[in-house]
């Protein structure tokens, strides 16, 4: 069950007529959360409380530690900001693994690990070929969206993301003070219910798409991935690379198609 993730601090504010007020303001909560698969500590990240064990789950997921529901035998979450993954019964963890992650901040899921090699997992590419979206749909994800950011309203500091089905039916959202966090969050619940791949569905971020978050999406099957600010010229690369359709400043009625266009019927939307 979700954490509370918004905090108060007494603030002065300046108003509009220059006047002063002294009054409780919502944050966002930011705390480390340590990952432990068995007795190891894989990574710590500093996220939002709240829905820590969807986010290991996205984050093995994502890192390729994990690749099936079945791989992961038990995970419980504490009130000391640690979640525990034990694994199935035959599968071990790779030393090596452990290497790649230092602290992770709530800004960069990639921060401390040594190069670009290390990050690119084995993922295979997208297969699906016949899969298309039209565009009143894409369009009418960003409110979608919004209407689900409940922190966000309150706060104003936190990220946002979003899995919708084909037909812009929500299926899961989550936030959290890091970007990437909110995906693995998503994603995590997703593995969690055995729903991957995900390849007839759309990852939709409330910020920029780095290519960390187009990595995610490929680890879940997500065949799109949109986002409302802009995307990295690594992230075009891998999308292009790995089959994925990119959007970025997805802001209706505009939006950008930086890589495999054929997934979004184009047709001019009658004014």
């Amino acid at each position: 069950m979700k954490e509370s993730g918004i905090g108060s601090q007494k603030i002065i504010r300046r108003k509009r007529d220059g006047e002063l007020e002294y009054l409780p303001d919502d944050l966002t909560i930011e705390e480390p959360l340590e990952i432990h698969v068995g007795r190891q500590v894989l990574a710590t990240t500093m996220r939002t409380p709240g829905h820590d064990e969807e986010l290991a789950a996205g984050f093995l997921v994502s890192e390729a530690v994990v690749h099936k529901r079945e791989e992961i035998a038990e995970i419980s979450a504490n009130s000391e900001n640690t979640v525990v993954v034990d694994l199935a019964a035959g599968l071990q963890l790779k030393l090596n693994s452990l290497q790649r992650f230092g602290t992770i901040s709530s800004s960069c899921g990639i921060c401390g690990k040594t190069s670009i090699e290390a990050i690119r997992q084995n993922f295979p590419a997208i297969q699906s070929r016949g899969l298309r979206i039209d565009i009143q749909t894409l369009l009418s994800l960003p409110k979608l969206l919004r209407k689900q950011q409940g922190d966000f309203a309150r706060t104003g500091g936190i990220h946002a993301a979003g899995i919708f089905d084909l037909h812009a039916q929500r299926q899961i959202v989550r936030e959290d003070i890091g970007r990437h966090n909110a995906v693995d969050k998503a994603i995590g619940r997703a593995f969690l219910d055995g729903l991957l791949p995900l390849d007839r569905h759309i990852l939709l971020v409330s910020g920029r798409a780095s290519f960390e978050i187009v990595q995610k999406a490929l680890a879940a099957g997500i065949p799109i991935v949109a986002a409302v600010s802009a995307p990295s010229t690594l992230a075009v690369d891998f999308a292009r690379e790995s089959n994925q359709t990119l959007i970025g400043f997805l802001r209706p009625p505009s939006f950008n198609i930086y890589s495999h266009i054929e997934r979004v019927i184009l047709e001019r939307i009658a004014c």
